[in-house]
């Protein structure tokens, strides 16, 4: 099963963030994702024009509520960032990554 057909998992905290290596193999399976000090994810989608940024974000605000996964999502014209870690333990664990991976297939449609 891949990260993308996952569902992200509520996180009630108390667990430790990923290591750095478990970090590294979650980012292989992703396409153009950066972990950023192993605290967050982030990527840019560049897109043709506000409009198709625009229903970009939308589709991912969809998903936000169905995976109750709350990402930074930052939109401009033809680009939206979108930075994402687990709040409660102020660091990264899969469901980051399922999140990611969703952003990327979302992006596909």
């Amino acid at each position: 099963m891949g990260l993308a057909d996952k569902n992200c998992v509520p996180c009630r905290g108390g667990v430790p963030p990923l290591p750095a290596e478990a970090v590294t193999s979650y980012l292989a399976q992703l396409d153009g994702w950066e972990a950023v000090d192993n605290h967050h994810l982030t990527k840019t989608y560049k897109l043709a024009d506000f409009k198709e940024a625009l229903a970009f974000v939308n589709r991912i605000g969809a998903m936000v509520e169905e995976q109750n996964h709350h990402p930074d999502i930052y939109f401009a014209w033809g680009k939206v960032r979108i930075d994402i870690w687990t709040h409660k333990i102020n660091g990264l664990t899969e469901n980051d990554f399922v999140f990611a991976a969703k952003c990327d297939a979302l992006r596909g449609s």
